[in-house]
């Protein structure tokens, strides 16, 4: 009677059935097997008025795989839950002790952090009961979820034809939203700055206006730059030289937000192709001898480093380049940070990226090799640098110039490529000498406006404002470019990166979300539900308190925009109604956008839109739970966006742009 082991993905199935042996059977959930319920009052699934008793319902796509897991759990000695280590797969395992029957206090539940032999058999010998606290955490952050996002969502729809609403969606829409006012509202401040090209010998070099008789440098329009320029007059005497030793400690190793902000900047990857491609490298490459996870599990806020992994990056350090290259080992405290397990690193130090690249994609070798660089350079020894900061007078002016040479390059030994630091020369200079100016300039600049966000600016943002979660990062992202709110594109046509640009009905949304529900859709609010989440999750708080507590708070709120919010009028073709000299408006429905009369239902006329682009599918970086493909970003035949599988049509799942399973029908076709 061989045991039952059971994961969620189809991929780690097989690896781990191998390491596993014959006496255990591995198989797949294909992601999550139930949901709440889209049934009861509101289609919540959830009783409100019962303390928020949940229902939840198997997704019909799931029917057979929960079948099938509980035919083979009804005949396994033993059946062990091995879905991922985060909170919602501590919630998949007890989804799944609900369908099959399992005690909840049995220590069925094994967790590791990567997908490698000796960790898949360290585990299965260490299981443990599920953690009910972590389940009620994420049982918590869904309740709410569907709370927002279906009360919210139809409100919006009703009202203004906006298509959804969430509880980070919103936000991170918001913190797009401010900035775009923040730049509108910008006035451009006028400043000059002086720079004198100093000779030494045959060398030259800038210096720049620092103080004016001896107080800071502030000159606001040319005719007071053109007034002090004419003082700095040659010669410019060496005031002082300071030198002093810089040192630059190594980066830390890559978390799941820092991988994405750096792979944007570094690698050109966006969030979802980087997540997309971490994923398969976690999940498992065949190396030829066999099939092993190449990095650590990549969803994750810690900075934490194994002992094992630590010791042996050490001895790799010293044999390859010596004991004055070993650094130490630091860790980031952040009190955002769950901690729940280790930074991404590689699985084995031994898998080289350049013993690895015959095995890997172009795409997925830089990333191994950006992730393997990082976590080595991590615990390398600081770059040393040799800084100049030297200070020249001419009549009451003090120009500064400042240089910087690498003396020790430390962890830049394997991160240089990485870096985009340069050294910056001074020629040897002595105290009191005499240099002659080759040229004065007046400059002008303007203050500029604050940035646009960028893919991995909204990251690193959510992120210190405690907003989301490690692996939410690309789906919000994803839904609120989805949902028609933002375009991510360049703003200019020089600029490398794509930067979030809010659309009409972006702004209209978070304007409506701003006047009625400003209280619960702001940055402080939701960061502060993110810490009642983890509270719960370490048994601090109870959850149906903290329900109780956003309820009461949310649904006045609620209520008073659903009588006070206006009715957005449909938006007027310029062209009137063939039928009865109405005017025509633009309307969505199930097949999308079209063109109706204003008097409907009085004038029924309807015309398409003519010349209308059909969309193509859109990659995602999301991972096919059933078969491993990738999900594509389709828009339907009624107007609406879900994601499908790219191996359609030998493989048909889907699902909502919430990640939700849809409920799908299938007409059997008539006989002759």
């Amino acid at each position: 009677m061989k045991d039952l082991v059971i994961v969620e993905s189809p991929s780690k199935a097989k690896t781990i059935e191998k390491y596993l042996g014959k006496d255990y059977k591995v198989l797949s959930s294909k992601g999550h097997i139930r949901d709440l319920a889209i049934k009861g009052k509101g289609g919540l699934g959830v009783d409100v008025e019962h303390d928020f008793e949940p229902t939840y319902a198997v997704s019909n796509d799931k029917k057979d795989v929960v079948k099938q897991l509980q035919t083979e759990a009804a005949k396994a000695g033993r059946v062990y839950l091995a879905t991922d280590m985060d909170r919602e797969g501590e919630a998949i395992s007890w989804h799944l002790a609900e369908v099959l029957g399992l005690d909840v206090k049995d220590k069925d539940r094994i967790v590791f952090n990567e997908i490698t032999r000796n960790a898949i058999l360290k585990a299965i010998q260490d299981p443990r009961a599920i953690d009910m606290d972590l389940v009620a955490s994420q049982e918590t952050r869904r309740i709410l979820d569907r709370i927002i996002g279906f009360k919210l969502s139809k409100l919006l729809q009703k009202k203004i034809h906006s298509k959804s609403a969430g509880r980070v969606q919103s936000v991170a829409l918001k913190m797009i939203c401010d900035r775009e006012k923040e730049i509108e509202a910008f006035v451009p401040e006028e400043y000059w700055t002086i720079e004198a090209t100093l000779l030494k010998g045959k060398d030259s070099f800038k210096a720049v206006l620092s103080k004016i008789g001896g107080e800071k440098a502030e000159l606001h329009n040319e005719a007071e730059a053109q007034a002090v320029k004419v003082r700095a007059q040659s010669p410019f005497i060496v005031e002082s030289l300071t030198h002093s030793k810089k040192k630059r400690p190594a980066r830390l190793p890559f978390t799941t937000s820092t991988l994405q902000q750096e792979a944007s900047s570094k690698l050109n990857f966006g969030a979802k192709k980087t997540m997309m491609l971490a994923q398969k490298l976690y999940e498992g490459i065949d190396i030829g001898s066999e099939t092993q996870g190449l990095i650590t599990y990549m969803r994750t806020d810690s900075t934490r480093l194994s002992n094992e992994f630590v010791s042996a990056a050490f001895g790799k350090i010293e044999e390859e380049y010596g004991k004055k290259y070993r650094g130490t080992y630091r860790v980031r405290n952040d009190e955002n940070a769950q901690d729940a397990h280790e930074a991404i690193r590689p699985t084995d130090l031994n898998n080289t990226p350049e013993a690895m690249k015959p095995y890997l994609t172009a795409d997925q070798y830089k990333l191994y090799r950006f992730i393997y660089l990082r976590a080595l350079a991590s615990l390398m020894a600081p770059a040393e640098n040799d800084a100049l900061t030297a200070l020249f007078r001419t009549n009451d002016l003090t120009f500064t110039a400042s240089g910087s040479v690498l003396v020790f390059d430390g962890y830049l030994k394997v991160y240089k490529e990485y870096d985009a630091s340069k050294d910056v020369e001074l020629p040897v200079l002595e105290e009191g000498e005499e240099l002659n100016a080759k040229s004065v300039d007046a400059l002008q600049h303007f203050t500029e406006a604050p940035s646009r966000y960028s893919e991995a600016k909204l990251i690193k943002a959510l992120e210190e404002e405690g907003i989301g979660r490690p692996s939410t990062y690309a789906t919000i992202i994803d839904t609120i470019v989805a949902r028609g709110y933002v375009e991510l594109k360049k703003s200019t046509e020089s600029s490398r990166t794509k930067v979030f640009f809010p659309t009409e009905q972006g702004r209209l949304t978070d304007d409506k979300l701003g006047e009625y529900f400003s209280s619960v859709i702001n940055e402080k609010y939701t960061a502060r539900m993110e810490k009642e989440l983890d509270l719960i999750a370490e048994n601090k708080l109870d959850s149906k308190q903290s329900l109780h507590q956003f309820y009461d708070n949310f649904l006045p709120l609620y209520e008073k925009a659903e009588e006070q919010m206006p009715k957005k009028e449909a938006e007027k073709t310029g062209e009137s109604c063939p039928l009865c000299g109405g005017d025509l408006v633009y309307r969505s429905g199930r097949f999308g956008k079209f063109i109706s009369c204003a008097n409907f239902p009085t004038c029924r006329y309807t015309a398409n839109l003519e010349n209308k682009p059909k969309e193509e599918p859109e990659h995602t970086g999301k991972i096919c739970p059933d078969c491993g493909g990738e999900l594509l970003k389709r828009k339907s035949r009624y107007g609406t966006y879900f994601y499908g599988c790219s191996n359609f049509p030998k493989c048909r799942h889907i699902e909502n742009i919430e990640g939700e399973t849809p409920k799908r029908t299938y007409r059997r076709k008539k006989s002759a």
